[in-house]
């Protein structure tokens, strides 16, 4: 006798949220549950566009920099990415050191306006 994986004979859960005032009811799937969380934009953290080296660190936490002054170097592919400060403000954190590998998105340096 063969076995039946006939789908009706599964218990299905259904969850219930709401999108623009609506309810809707539906089954999550596999890739739903697992996706990483969201996280809001934070202009403060200065995150890594591609995996790399860090070379040279050019400020310490406490400074004052200006638009456009260069932070940091983020070495990838034998290109050397010279990563600026966005606005004014103060470094408050340096999350890499000189020799440091970093994987994409890893957050560099936070700088408060």
């Amino acid at each position: 006798m063969e076995k039946d994986n006939n789908p009706i004979d599964k218990e299905v859960v259904l969850t219930e949220f709401m999108v623009d005032d609506a309810t809707y009811k539906t089954q999550l799937n596999k890739m739903y549950m697992n996706r990483k969380p969201y996280v809001p934009f934070n202009p403060s953290h200065l995150k890594s566009f591609m995996p790399g080296n860090i070379p040279e660190v050019f400020v310490n936490v406490g400074d004052q920099v200006k638009e456009g002054d260069i932070l940091l170097i983020l070495e990838a592919m034998k290109m050397k990415n010279h990563i600026l400060a966005p606005f004014d403000g103060t470094v408050t954190a340096i999350n890499v050191k000189i020799g440091d590998r970093v994987p994409k998105n890893h957050v560099l340096l936070e700088v408060k306006p």
